[in-house]
């Protein structure tokens, strides 16, 4: 009885530190994405930069899209419209990781079966 208790406890931590680890990446991630896309959204449609909010958010978001800045045109329309690629790349990818992430948690912490002869 005691084996089983025991098998258990580590099943039970296993599951609570993937649960918790899977949230804490989706947390993270999902706070990125969604200043990239209050980004990607004020930006198309014009928003005025000298806005408090508006400056807090591209100077947030701006954190984590400098490592995809340039990588593609921006295109300006009308004077004001602004499609950032950039942004919309930042986007996919950190999305990508996020998942391969938790995917690689999954593998690290799934319950090792054991067939039994």
């Amino acid at each position: 009885m005691k084996l089983l208790s025991t098998k258990l406890d580590k099943e039970l931590r296993r599951n609570g530190m993937r649960y918790v680890l899977t949230k804490v990446i989706y947390g993270v991630f999902g706070l990125a994405e969604l200043f990239l896309g209050l980004r990607f959204i004020l930006k198309l449609f014009g928003a005025n930069a000298g806005n408090d909010f508006v400056n807090w958010v591209y100077e947030t978001s701006g954190a984590v899209l400098d490592p995809f800045r340039g990588i593609f045109p921006t295109e300006v329309f009308k004077g004001s419209f602004v499609i950032e690629f950039s942004t919309l790349f930042a986007i996919i990818v950190y999305a990508i990781i996020a998942m391969l992430l938790v995917y690689i948690i999954e593998l690290i912490t799934h319950p090792v079966v054991t067939k039994k002869k």
